[in-house]
Parts: C-alpha cells; structure tokens; sequence
C-alpha cells in the first residue's frame, strides 16, 4: 500500500459549507497551514468544489463572494429533496437499492436547461479547466445504476464535469452527464468518503455538516483510515448561526464565509506543527 504523508478529505455541505470550507482553508493559509499542500485530497460535493481550488494552486478567497449570475441559476426542488431524504431516511433498505431509488428519482425530475446551468456555475467557481498534477479525487453516483464512482486526472472526465457531478444532489442540482451516463452526488456514496485516504499518515477532515450528525457518522469512517495522526474541523455554533436553517441558501454565502475565515483564527496551533512535520517527514 502506497503511503500518503498528508490527506485531506473535504465532505458535503451544500451552499453554506462550500463557502464556510473555503473561508476556513483561505483562514488557515494566511495562517501558515496550506491545506492544498496535502498529497491527496479527496473531495465530495461541496469538498469537490473547495478541493478543486485548492489542488489547482489556487487561494479559496477567490470564493469569499459567489458570482450570481442568472445563467448559472438552478432552481431547488424542495419536494423531490423531501421525496430523497425519505428514502434514504428509509430504515434497513440496502444502501445500492436507495442509490438507485434516488437516481430515478432525480432522472425522472430532470428540467431542461438545469445541467447546463449547473456546469456553467461550477466552471466560475472552481476557475480551472485541467486537472492539476497534485492527486484530487472526486466522487459521484451513477443515477442508473447507483453505482459510486471515484475520479481523478486519469479518469478521462473533464474536472468541471466531475465537480459538477459530484455537487448534484437532487432536489438541488440535477444529474450531470458524463461519457454519455448521468451522475449524482458523490455524498451518496459514503458521506464525507474519508476511506479513500486509506494509508495516509496524517489526515485533516473538514466536515461542514458535523453538526447535523452529532453522533458522530463519520468517526468509524475515519478510524478506518489509520492514520497516526487525524484532525477534524467543523463548524463550531457561531458558524452554524451563520449557515441558517437551509443549507442552499445563497443569501448566507459571504456570512457561512466569513465564519469559515474566523474559525480559522481559533483551530489549534496543533494543526500547524502537525501539518508541517508531515511535509518535512515526505
């Protein structure tokens, strides 16, 4: 098994932990902790987009404010969300049968004009085109099939596609074509899909949504992991304040930002010993 000095894993928070991610990594950067610095960054849904600024060289305060453009407008579908959220809510349905029952799901609620909108939103929030050379893994879930797939540079996937996959959640954003199948949220996979950073040394998690699971979901993902060293940031209650009650709201955006900067002030200087003995000991 290769060995990864350094991982971040980046998880899902729709609108709000997008901009909540990428103020915390903007915070930590000018704090010294260069998240896009980590040999292996794994993001889903929100971390994808987050993740593809970082792994692209880029500084995430391009994304202290979101362009709104009404070309890149996508309209939520709260019903077909509450019509999701039920079935995966669904006590002892086999997760591949709920992917599935999701994905018809969003096929069968598909508008016209939404994808193309979606993708050209993505594009002006990531900023890049190409893939960079540091790893970035992307996930997402074949609609049809229910069937998660990981993407990378070797993929063959176009990175704005793979972001825009793994960012449509339905009810949010509809599927996303690619090679001639449509993709959906890579969340649906495994949540924040902290075990493909299996054989990382030093792991960071940024899990915008946290505290909707206060049990702790991921805690066994991440053990699994084995890292020798694990940081996990979340959004503490004055950045969920900020986030308000609905996760899309593209009103709360420079708010659940500004929190992601300010929390960054209050991460433990830990992170930045930890971050840097992991660079030096590669």
């Amino acid at each position: 098994m290769h060995t990864i000095d350094r991982a971040l894993v980046l998880g899902p928070g729709g609108v709000v932990g997008t901009a909540w991610a990428a103020g915390l990594a903007h915070g930590l950067r000018r704090a010294g902790v260069d998240l896009g610095g980590a040999d292996l960054i794994v993001g889903t849904s929100a971390g994808a987009i987050v993740g593809a600024v970082l792994a692209t060289g880029q500084d995430p305060g391009r994304l202290a404010t979101v362009p709104r453009r009404p070309e890149h407008r996508v309209t939520p579908d709260p019903e077909l969300m509450g019509r999701v959220f039920g079935v995966l809510g669904e006590g002892g349905l086999e997760p591949g049968e709920a992917r599935r029952r999701v994905g018809r799901l969003a096929l069968d609620a598909t508008v016209p004009g939404a994808e193309e909108a979606l993708i050209a939103g993505r594009a002006a929030l990531i900023g890049a085109d190409a893939w960079p050379e540091r790893h970035l893994v992307i996930t997402a879930v074949d609609a049809s099939t229910g069937e998660p797939v990981v993407w990378d540079r070797d993929s063959g996937v176009p990175l704005v596609s793979a972001v825009a996959a793994s960012s449509a959640f339905p009810g949010a954003a509809p599927p996303v074509t690619v090679g001639g199948r449509r993709y959906m949220d890579g969340a649906l996979r495994a949540g924040l899909n902290a075990d493909l950073a299996v054989g990382a040394r030093t792991l960071v998690v940024v899990d915008p949504m946290a505290h909707q699971f206060p049990e702790g979901r991921a805690d066994q993902q991440v053990a699994g992991v084995g890292a020798r060293t694990v940081v996990t940031l979340s959004p503490d209650p004055a950045s969920v304040e900020a986030f308000g009650p609905d996760l899309g709201d593209v009103a709360a955006w420079e708010p659940a930002y500004r929190a992601g900067l300010r929390q960054a002030g209050d991460v433990d200087p830990h992170l930045r010993s930890v971050w840097e003995a992991a660079a030096e000991a590669g």
